[in-house]
């Protein structure tokens, strides 16, 4: 690991507690019985395609830890376990062997942009799950990349409620726009949750855990939003 670089992580959490300050309503948010807020027509969800404090960009910003790890196919391992009835961990082409699907979704920061019409190939959460069958109890997921914070043994994991993990626009993708995802975007296999801010969905992903109770990631305990809701502000806590 290379410890030369700007700590990132540092000054992200400087950015945050600035913004904690800033803006209050977007600070513990109590979303539940509220109405989602943004502009713009619908999407096929419902929603305004444009959520609360967002600005709509043509490019695809780059966001990380600090560093991109290179996954060469060949070496790439997906472990899947927790409480669970069938562990496995897949290698590349097990993970390809399985149903694929494409899909053209909008991609929300919480820095504040959002990316629409992306399109994508992948498997479906939905299908992960379905594959190793999780116990009645399990309720959370965590996910694990194979990034880590600059010179610790710190990796990346974010955490999800199964519920949003298996709805079917969430997916392990491995293609954008016709092409091999980008390493700096989290390839060669990545996450992605369209209904939820896109830190959500953890790059260069290795592990995902099925967990009776919610564990918080790496982000979550340094700031942000444990529920991460893009129509309703729902960006910081400090809870």
């Amino acid at each position: 690991m290379n410890t030369d670089k700007p700590d990132l992580v540092e000054r992200r959490q400087r950015y945050i507690q600035r913004q904690i300050e800033l803006d209050a309503g977007a600070v513990n948010v109590e979303f539940h019985g509220a109405r989602p807020e943004g502009t713009g027509p619908h999407n096929r969800h419902g929603m305004p395609k444009l959520p609360v404090g967002q600005h709509s960009v043509s490019n695809w910003p780059v966001l990380d830890l600090g560093e991109q790890p290179e996954v060469a196919l060949d070496k790439w391992r997906l472990e899947i376990g927790g409480l669970v009835e069938n562990p496995v961990t897949l290698t590349w082409n097990q993970f390809l062997a399985l149903p694929q699907v494409e899909d053209v979704s909008d991609f929300h920061c919480v820095t504040t942009w959002s990316r629409f019409d992306s399109h994508w190939a992948g498997v479906r959460f939905k299908t992960i799950a379905e594959l190793v069958v999780p116990h009645d109890d399990a309720r959370f997921v965590l996910c694990t990349g194979y990034d880590f914070m600059p010179g610790t043994f710190i990796p990346y994991t974010v955490n999800v409620p199964l519920s949003r993990a298996i709805e079917d626009d969430v997916l392990l993708v491995h293609t954008w726009e016709g092409k091999p995802l980008p390493r700096e975007h989290g390839g060669p296999c990545r996450m992605i949750t369209p209904k939820l801010y896109a830190w959500k969905g953890a790059k260069w992903i290795r592990k995902i855990e099925f967990l009776a109770e919610d564990q918080k990631g790496f982000w979550e305990v340094r700031g942000y939003s444990n529920s991460a809701e893009p129509w309703f502000n729902d960006r910081y806590a400090t809870e």
